[in-house]
């Protein structure tokens, strides 16, 4: 066993530190199994991780992780271990960097580590301090737009900084693009490198004129490596190096940190690197639950259909149906179910890879010229293209349906992922509808209407199952209308919106069937106000059960309601989210400490 506290890291030896790599592997494979987590990419870079701690200091040079899943190695290196175990469980350590755990930035979302590495490097140059900000980005993450626009600053003002591109052709599924396919494409280039060398050092010696030509016939040589691409920007590059030799990163790392301008260091990695089972392009192990390390297999697997799943059948129903269906993702096929229909009609549905905001607007294109695009988006990623909703979907009134997944507490992914915020964000959009299912069948009908809807339209559904079994007829879903489920003779209403009805039945289950009235709003924007003006004659009290933020969420648009019509004597309570960022855990055990479980929504009731 290596005492990862008192750990020396910057005198050991290339056999030690190969040592502790195979150590660093079975900690990760360890903890995962038990605590879920993101499993191959973190394997694919504990070497790039040892050298990075070897080569620089982590507690003077910003390191900075793209989307940061992948800093395991890092955490186990920069004086977390003694809290590995406790890796994302509530209260324990993130899955992703956090400045309060002695990391640089918090990261979550992908494609922005460059731009924070031009910002730093900016930082360090106005108060004169020798620090080296030093980036940790996957290949799949410069498909994303942001991440060429903090390259072509860079490379302008070639501010020292070093890149090390993990090059594994995969980010979470298959690689999607030009630049992917470029990168991969990594022709003799430890040839190129060595002969380049050489040719910068004959270059000293000739004359003028020989030295004119030698240095075209060098600069001929780049046509054929992938550093040209990040030359031509103005950046240095090193590689492709193998990014699992030890001593070849270390020497790359050391040169790149010499040279005193921004440098690209270019490694190619084996994702699941250690763990037989998740080597190579398996998309299944970039993020998993707690699995048996011999066999594979999950543990406590869910036999009920989830949401996605539901999502990904009725919408492949729907394509069949419909030839003029068509859909995108950004970099999730697997985890929005769009790859089932991507692999029936690769010519109707696409991954777009990490760019949201181009998987928006090129779907805009796609309903103005008559098709009905399904754009399947995580809710935490779909802010990423708020603009292209507002100015290249709603303006325009266009046909675009928004499936949203992973709307409210996605649990152990924590602050930067849970899916509170789209109703918030949304609501204010003119032209735009928004809406909810409850169950299995709802989602069904759902999906069905927003086919035919006129005008952008959005629903959300949570991550996993749905908390009703289909335990109510459902209605034919008309535009604006809510559903009563069960009636009462109380002053008391449960208004409930997707995932919240659920929620609010078993509530209502353990408070007794005419405690309240419980609503299915159905949708949130616009609301049912002829059905809120009649509950208005009757009661007085609303509970507003939504998996959303307590800002701008549903209880907010229904107070506006009550303020129109002068509404006045109802009063309203939220059991949304309130004004802060969601931490980390099991989703059971962060509702519980939020008092957002059954238990504690019942006791709150009573209150009133």
């Amino acid at each position: 066993m290596i005492e990862l506290s008192s750990l020396d890291i910057k005198n050991m030896q290339i056999k030690e530190l190969e040592n502790l790599a195979s150590y660093l592997r079975e900690i990760i494979i360890d903890t995962v199994s038990k605590n879920g987590g993101h499993l191959s990419s973190n394997l694919g870079v504990v070497e790039l991780s040892i050298a990075m701690h070897y080569v620089f200091d982590h507690k003077k040079d910003p390191f900075i992780f793209d989307v940061s899943h992948q800093s395991y190695a890092h955490k186990l290196l920069s004086g977390k271990a003694s809290k590995f175990h406790t890796l994302r469980q509530l209260n324990g350590l993130s899955g992703y960097t956090k400045p309060d755990e002695g990391d640089y930035f918090v990261a979550g979302h992908s494609s922005t580590s460059i731009s924070l590495a031009v910002g730093a490097c900016k930082a360090i140059n106005l108060k004169n301090e020798e620090r080296l900000p030093v980036v940790l980005i996957g290949d799949g993450a410069l498909s994303a737009g942001m991440a060429y626009e903090a390259l072509n600053e860079l490379g302008d003002r070639e501010y020292p900084c070093v890149i090390i591109l993990n090059d594994n052709e995969m980010s979470i599924s298959k690689p999607i693009g030009a630049i992917s396919k470029y990168l991969s494409q990594a022709m003799a280039t430890q040839f190129y490198q060595k002969f380049k060398k050489r040719i910068e050092n004959l270059l000293e010696y000739f004359p003028q004129g020989a030295s004119y030509m030698a240095k075209r016939f060098e600069e001929s040589l780049r046509l054929i490596t992938p550093g040209l691409l990040f030359e031509e920007l103005g950046l240095e590059y090193i590689g492709p190096i193998d990014g699992h030799n030890l001593s070849e990163v270390i020497n790359a790392l050391n040169q790149a940190k010499a040279m005193k301008k921004p440098c690209v260091v270019h490694a190619q990695t084996i994702k699941g690197k250690g763990y037989a089972l998740a080597e190579g392009k398996n998309a299944k192990w970039h993020g998993v639950g707690a699995f048996d390390i011999n066999s594979g297999e999950s543990l406590g697997k869910n036999a009920k259909k989830s949401a996605t799943e539901i999502f990904s059948l009725n919408l492949l129903e729907l394509a069949n149906k419909y030839e003029n269906i068509v859909g995108v993702t950004a970099a999730m096929p697997s985890g929005t179910g769009m790859d089932k229909l991507i692999e029936k009609y690769p010519n109707r549905f696409w991954d777009v890879a990490i760019a949201e905001q181009h998987a928006v607007t090129s779907m805009a294109a796609m309903a103005k010229e008559g098709f009905k695009p399904f754009i399947a988006i995580y809710s935490t990623f779909l802010q990423r293209a708020y603009d292209q909703v507002i100015h290249d979907c709603a303006i325009m009134n266009l046909n675009v349906v928004f499936a949203m997944d992973r709307a409210g507490i996605v649990g152990e992914d924590g602050e930067t992922h849970q899916g509170v915020f789209d109703i918030s964000y949304l609501a204010p959009i003119p032209n735009l509808t928004l809406l909810a299912p409850r169950d299995e069948n709802m989602m069904k009908n759902i999906m069905e209407y927003c086919y035919y809807h006129k005008g952008p339209i959005a629903f959300r559904y949570p991550r996993g199952n749905f908390l009703l079994d289909d335990e109510f007829e459902t209605c034919k879903i008309k535009f604006a209308k809510a559903e009563i489920l069960l009636n009462s003779q109380s002053d008391r209403v449960f208004l409930g919106f997707g995932q919240g009805v659920g929620r609010a039945k078993l509530v209502l289950d353990r408070l007794g069937g005419d405690y309240a009235y419980l609503v299915d709003l159905i949708f949130a924007k616009p609301l049912d106000e002829d059905l809120l003006k009649e509950l208005a004659k009757t009661t007085k009290i609303w509970f507003v059960f939504s998996d959303s933020a307590k800002i701008g969420g549903v209880a907010s648009l229904i107070m506006n309601f009550l303020q129109k019509e002068s509404l006045t004597h109802i009063k309203i309570i939220s059991f949304e989210y309130d004004d802060a960022f969601i931490s980390h855990g099991k989703t059971a055990e962060v509702e519980h400490f939020l008092e957002k479980d059954i238990q504690s929504l019942c006791d709150k009731v009573k209150l009133y």
